[in-house]
């Protein structure tokens, strides 16, 4: 899994701040009253029967799949969008791209006007409404040459967290040191202060600390 990342839903809702239900489902589609939704995209990580699991770019895909649907979108508009993006930017997970960034809100309008639905029509001519949500749901990401996102800094380059599907199997690190951030945190808490576990694992007091903080946001914000 190496440049893929590695997620269950459970590890990817902690992140994004998506019930892991939910991503179940918009992965695996499911049924309701005897009608059955198909999965809004493929998952990069198939492992057969043995349950769900996602890569790094469908955690940011999820990012903006959540926002729309935070603003009024359906699932299954969604995912005629997701469809109609695809072939404008011919990518499987065309939703975190650069490109769809730029382009991508006459797909948005074209879905919302099948529907008749007024009021998010005029959410998404309005080009600031757009922009206003894609850049909030795709906040600190970097992108390779070709537009995919390719890091993903969850609060910012400056509080050194990065998540790098190339390293630790996606999950958030220390920039620093390149440990997860999880497993400082553990240390800081094992040893009873963060200077015995930095002592302890021959980094830094600042590189534990920025660890320990990332992992109370995540934690606070999923208790929320």
């Amino acid at each position: 899994m190496v440049g893929i990342g590695l997620y269950t839903p459970a590890e990817a809702g902690r992140l994004v701040q998506v019930s892991p239900s939910k991503i179940s489902r918009w992965l695996r589609g499911h049924a309701i009253g005897g009608r059955r939704y198909e999965p809004l995209w493929r998952s990069q990580v198939d492992l057969g029967e043995d349950g769900t699991f996602l890569g790094f770019r469908d955690l940011q895909e999820i990012r903006v799949v959540a926002a729309f649907i935070a603003k009024g979108l359906s699932p299954q508009r969604v995912r005629q969008a997701i469809g109609l993006a695809r072939d404008l930017v011919g990518d499987e997970r065309p939703l975190s791209t650069k490109r769809f960034r730029t382009d991508g809100r006459s797909i948005f309008l074209q879905v919302i006007e099948e529907d008749g639905q007024t009021k998010l029509i005029d959410l998404f001519r309005r080009q600031f409404a757009f922009r206003e949500i894609i850049e909030q749901s795709l906040t600190n990401l970097e992108y390779d040459d070709l537009g995919s996102p390719m890091l993903w800094w969850p609060l910012g380059k400056n509080r050194s967290v990065v998540v790098d599907p190339a390293r630790s199997f996606g999950q958030p690190i220390e920039a620093e040191t390149s440990i997860p951030t999880a497993t400082l945190a553990a240390a800081a808490k094992a040893e009873a202060s963060p200077q015995a576990a930095a002592r302890a694992w021959g980094v830094s007091l600042r590189s534990i600390r920025r660890a320990v903080e990332f992992e109370q946001h995540v934690a606070l914000r999923q208790a929320a």
